[in-house]
């Protein structure tokens, strides 16, 4: 009868393999999907998917066949190795796969992508495709995400809980690296749910986590019973007690209450936050604040020295860019109009190629030759750029671009050197009509002083782009080209030689708020000059595309539009004043500056701002008039006024009334203030701590005062056995409790586990003078564990989570038992002397 009681017992615990194999599958395959959805927007196409869909098959089938054959983890490791080498290249590195050599290079750069690879992905612009190696973190979130999940999850010791470690891991790679911003809120008729995939995803990936733990938990308690079963002529079934219910309810609850936090309160709280992911932190932030703007470099180019000097040439054999861009500057203090770098996803990485959006499709083959510094000069929406010379890889590898901004920095070695080159492809959108845009509110921002206000008070009729386009049209009227400070009657620079007919005025550098608002007075006061009118000559600002291009750009922030300054130069122009570079050699005197504004659809569009030169200021002086008025002319006669003598008072004999002000609290708040940041960095520091003793506390208060007698004197062996598991005692497997006393040799353990057996399996009634009577011995036993350890060791035990986790173990109950759950196992020995 025991033989074949036996071979039922190991048939029954084949059998139930199946369950455990089969959840700890759907588990892995639904951390794997929503991992899928996480690092979609990272990638972005069909070779990602590709990779997913072959590493979990692959991953599954190692991980499989280690099971079946019962090898260690040193072998699953060395398999997991082999697969990545033979999958490397075909999956994350396509481009490698046209001969054999280039084959043993994608080899290569496959094992060091394992460790660069991951600084690259959150500096290249998203999505990122199949560039380069940038899929290897990919193979390898997923390769061995997926077999250390599903290998934990089929496991049955302790080890198994940890799977959860996994599937949250492959999940938080692709939220970790994804985007800068969250994707489009989700209306559902009144409601706006910000940020839904990220939610959802998260949401979805805590849920499958705990539901799998639970799954897990009750399968195994099952096991347990059904072990009991097998060496006991005692049946035992899995008898529910009230307990088991209200833990139950709870922990339904606290699903209900997290769900609804996380989809109510979370979304709505983050709603105006910006999303801080690893790319965030990534880029040439820190060279771009800290390189000189090149607006204020824009007057020195005009030196003599310098004017004729070639900064770049610019050729191709297909359409031609109307444009190149330098820099776009975004951000402006009142002094200097620098860029941010900071704008929309910043500057990243481009990948191989992107998505330019609609426009005219042009090509340039740009040359570096003395322009310098980290400044790139790129055209339009760049599609791609292809680096040459021997700095090609080095020039790759340090490139910058910003969709946003439309500008691309190179940090390699310091930026651009002569002989660098490089292909632009790229589309130029169609340039919006500014007369029909609209502004969408310029928000926060330097405004312009006050003669540029009062100045676009009296002469703006409206504040629409029709409005704006007026007003920049009168300014470049009334302004006069002057790029130096060259007194008059001295030497024309080499900038004006060109100019025929020009009169030179000098011009001071510098775009500051002062500096603008200089220019704006003076055409204030030459409007007000009545010999302005009689002569229709109202030019008085002087200066160059350094000044008017801020001007313009604090004119548009009054008139509610969102405006930046360009840094670049004009290949065409239709309009023949406009400087342009000849036969695509832009030189020093060829750099221009101009400004562009946003319109409520979210396009820029430019706005040329070089002031005309052919119609000189007037150097006329307004005469004043003599006063009309007679001034009465007093008789030249002078009376001295002596001054009294200050009058001597007594302080101590002031009469005044005081006025009593009250008690001054001002050291009172700031005393309060102290107090809670103090205790605010308290609970921070020790507030989980805290937050364990009191979880201990509360635990053993509700296993002393439990209703049921029996129940209670349970708790108070538990409360035992937790206080030896903080202690560092080490709990037999599958013990009885007389073992488990024995193994913590404390002087009343064995008299608490003959106490604990009785009142569990015996019929005799327990009254509450016995349950007091035993938490007094679990208390002694208590101290005894604590006093022989140190201070440090003592509190460590105080703060201690192993007996919280001590429950993740299967806890038999007998059947049709009154009181909870049955800890620990009775020995075969034990049951068949009972059954005898």
């Amino acid at each position: 009868m025991s033989g074949r009681r036996s071979t039922r017992a190991g048939m029954r615990r084949r059998g139930t393999n199946l369950p455990r194999n089969a959840a700890a599958a759907v588990y892995t395959v639904l951390s794997v999907a929503l991992a899928t959805v996480a690092a979609w927007p990272v990638y972005a196409s069909g070779s990602f998917l590709l990779l997913v869909a072959v590493s979990v098959i692959v991953a599954g089938a190692v991980v499989g066949v280690v099971s079946w054959r019962r090898w260690s983890g040193w072998i699953l490791a060395a398999g997991l190795l082999g697969a990545f080498t033979v999958l490397a290249v075909p999956l994350a590195v396509p481009s490698r796969l046209t001969s054999p050599l280039d084959v043993l290079r994608g080899l290569g750069e496959s094992f060091a992508g394992i460790i660069v690879a991951w600084k690259d992905l959150v500096t290249v612009d998203l999505p990122v495709g199949a560039y380069r190696n940038l899929l290897i973190p990919a193979l390898v979130i997923f390769l061995v995400g997926t077999a250390l999940t599903f290998a934990l999850a089929t496991r049955g010791d302790r080890w198994a809980p940890f799977a959860v470690v996994g599937g949250l891991g492959m999940t938080g790679f692709g939220l970790f690296f994804g985007r800068t911003s969250t994707s489009a809120p989700l209306s559902i008729g009144s409601f706006d749910l910000p940020a839904p995939v990220e939610t959802f995803v998260g949401l979805s990936a805590l849920l499958v986590s705990v539901l799998w733990l639970a799954w897990r938990a009750q399968d195994e308690r099952g096991r347990a019973l059904r072990r009991a079963s097998d060496v006991s002529a005692v049946p035992v079934g899995p008898g529910r007690s009230r307990a088991d219910r209200r833990r139950l309810g709870l922990g339904a609850g606290m699903l209900v209450v997290a769900v609804a936090v996380t989809v109510a309160v979370v979304p709505a709280a983050a709603r105006d936050a910006d999303r801080q992911v690893l790319r965030s932190a990534a880029g040439p932030e820190r060279l771009i604040a800290e390189a000189v703007s090149p607006l204020s470099e824009y007057r020195s180019m005009f030196s003599d020295a310098r004017s004729d000097q070639v900064l770049f040439r610019v050729g191709g054999t297909g359409a031609e860019p109307e444009r190149i861009r330098i820099a776009t500057l975004d951000a402006y203090d009142g002094e200097i109009f620098r860029a941010s770098g900071n704008e929309g996803a910043g500057f990243v990485r481009l990948p191989s190629t992107r998505d330019a959006g609609e426009g005219r499709p042009v090509e340039a083959e740009v040359e570096i030759v003395d322009l310098g510094g980290i400044w790139m000069p790129t055209a339009g929406r760049l599609a791609s750029a292809t680096f040459e010379g021997d700095r090609r890889g080095l020039l790759a590898d340090r490139f910058y671009y910003s969709s946003d901004a439309e500008a691309g920095v190179q940090t390699a070695d310091g930026g651009l050197v002569e002989g660098d080159r490089y292909r632009l492809d790229a589309v130029e959108p169609v340039t919006d009509d500014l007369a029909t845009m609209t502004p969408p509110g310029a928000g926060d921002g330097v405004s312009g002083g006050d003669n540029l206000r009062r100045w676009v008070q009296e002469h703006a009729s409206g504040n629409d782009g029709a409005a704006l386009q007026s007003l920049v049209q009168m300014l470049r009227q009334r302004g006069y080209l002057s790029h130096s400070l060259a007194p008059e009657g001295g030497p024309t620079p080499k900038w004006a030689a060109g100019l025929q007919g020009y009169q030179l005025q000098p011009s001071a550098s510098g775009h500051s708020l002062a500096r603008i608002d200089r220019m704006f007075e003076r055409l204030l006061e030459r409007e007000d000059d009545p010999r302005a009118a009689a002569s229709g000559n109202f030019v008085a600002a002087v200066g160059d595309d350094e000044q008017f291009a801020v001007a313009t750009a604090l004119i548009a922030h009054e008139l509610g539009f969102p405006a930046r300054v360009v840094v670049g130069t004009r290949l065409v122009s239709t309009d023949a004043k406009l400087s342009t570079c000849e036969a695509g050699e832009c030189r020093a005197r060829d750099l221009t500056a101009w400004t562009e504004v946003q319109g409520s659809d979210g396009r820029w569009a430019p706005i040329d701002v070089t002031p005309q030169w052919e119609q000189s200021p007037s150097l006329e002086v307004t005469q004043q008039q003599d006063p009309e008025n007679v001034t009465e002319v007093r008789p030249d006669t002078v009376q001295e006024v002596v001054p009294p003598e200050p009058v001597q008072e007594d302080n101590a004999q002031n009469d005044d009334p005081r006025t009593d002000d009250g008690v001054d609290l001002a050291w009172l708040w700031a005393s309060l203030r102290i107090a809670g940041i103090s205790l605010l960095v308290l609970l921070v520091l020790f507030g989980p701590f805290l937050a364990v003793v009191i979880a201990k506390a509360v635990r053993r208060r509700g296993r002393r005062r439990d209703a049921d007698p029996r129940t209670a004197i349970a708790g108070g062996w538990d409360e035992y056995v937790d206080a030896g598991v903080d202690a560092g005692r080490t709990v037999p497997r599958a013990p009885t409790r007389r073992e488990v006393a024995e193994a913590f040799a404390t002087p009343s353990g064995t008299l608490l586990a003959e106490g604990a057996d009785r009142a569990v399996f015996s019929s005799e009634q327990v009254d509450s003078d016995e349950v007091e009577a035993f938490w007094r011995i679990v208390d002694e036993e208590r101290r005894t564990l604590t006093r022989e350890r140190g201070f440090w060791r003592r509190l460590r035990a105080a703060v201690s989570l192993r007996s919280f986790l001590r429950f993740l173990a299967p806890r038999p109950s007998r059947r049709g038992s009154p009181h909870r759950d049955e800890r620990g196992k009775r020995s075969t020995a034990l049951v068949e002397r009972d059954t005898t």
